[in-house]
């Protein structure tokens, strides 16, 4: 299966409605940047380095609709945009890392003309969709040397292609060891409360003819104690430092299964998510999303008695203890902690 999870076609920015899917394809058309901000905001794109991708191209479609006569004029838009998308999702580092990228190629060229600056950013734009490709490959490649030949992998959530602009990070490493005729089974969990794994991983798999069962979230554990998996890969939304890695609600209660049964627990991520301005995972932001993903999404009448009070945190934090090994487009980060993570990604 090709397709192309975000792309610029005639001005536009054009992504993948992940809110459609399983249902059906339906590819939305952002002409304004406030509805790439939506489109990020309602989870139309998803996953870290998409939703990098989506901000860096939705903050050079807000530079082509202002006609700016000076640079200090320019500044203040820019700088506009940057904070503007970056409110849109708190968590995942790869949003405001690729703002940065794309604040700071305007700023490095300010002595040229104003139209060349946006052509200049426009050319970066791509080029942060050009660089999660080859990470994501990188990735898969790096993670081979973890994988035997039918390997039993669980996964959450969904690190795949319609997670990235490439193969994806977890799921790629998946694809990669299928091209390599190692006849991997994936059990996905379903996710709750959005069902990213159930709607969208196992969509995206059996589609590409990945071998692919769903099970509930709390199924997880019985499968480990039954000896029925053999590794955990999940993708990040952002890492500290110390190597606590911030991902979809429920890799904690996943990761302590893992580390119970002796589960090694891998983490797929390349270098632009990960936040060294944190010391450790308890400096990450938790984004709260909206009580109705939990009473009433995906039924026919609500779930949840009206008075009954909801909490929805859309992440948590695995320690880097649980966590096997973190790879990266970089390499391998064996037993993840701020030494081991210097040394692979100095590069």
């Amino acid at each position: 299966m090709k397709f192309e999870t975000i792309s610029w076609k005639n001005r536009k920015v054009v992504l993948i409605d992940q809110t459609k899917l399983p249902g059906k394809v339906v590819f939305v058309e952002c002409s304004t940047v406030k509805q790439v901000w939506q489109a990020i905001k309602t989870l139309k794109v998803r996953g870290a380095p998409a939703i990098g991708a989506a901000a860096a191209l939705g903050m050079a479609l807000g530079v082509s609709k202002k006609n700016e006569n000076s640079f200090s004029v320019f500044q203040k838009n820019l700088n506009y945009l940057f904070d503007y998308l970056a409110s849109s999702r708190p968590t995942a580092v790869n949003l405001v890392w690729a703002l940065e990228r794309m604040r700071n190629i305007a700023l490095r060229n300010k002595d040229k003309p104003i139209d060349l600056i946006k052509q200049i950013m426009f050319k970066e734009a791509r080029n942060i969709i050009a660089k999660d490709k080859q990470s994501c490959a990188k990735m898969a490649d790096n993670a081979q040397s973890l994988i035997k030949k039918n390997d039993r992998i669980m996964t959450y959530c969904n690190a795949g292609m319609l997670a990235t602009v490439g193969m994806g990070t977890a799921l790629g490493v998946i694809y990669r060891a299928n091209q390599l005729a190692k006849n991997v089974k994936v059990f996905s969990c379903e996710t709750r409360p959005l069902l990213q794994g159930a709607r969208l991983t196992c969509w995206e798999l059996s589609t590409n003819k990945v071998d692919v069962t769903v099970l509930c979230d709390n199924m997880a554990g019985y499968l480990m104690q039954q000896k029925q998996i053999d590794k955990i890969f999940v993708g990040a939304d952002r890492i500290a430092a110390n190597g606590d890695t911030a991902n979809k609600i429920g890799s904690y209660s996943l990761a302590v299964l893992a580390k119970f049964h002796k589960v090694p627990f891998y983490v797929v991520a390349p270098a632009s998510t990960f936040d060294l301005n944190l010391a450790s995972g308890n400096q990450i932001p938790i984004e709260q999303r909206s009580a109705s993903e939990i009473r009433q999404n995906w039924y026919k009448r609500p779930m949840v008695a009206e008075k009954v009070k909801v909490y929805n945190p859309a992440f948590d934090v695995v320690p880097a203890k649980l966590i096997a090994a973190i790879i990266t487009d970089f390499g391998l980060i064996k037993a993840p902690d701020k030494n081991n993570i210097k040394r692979v990604l100095k590069p």
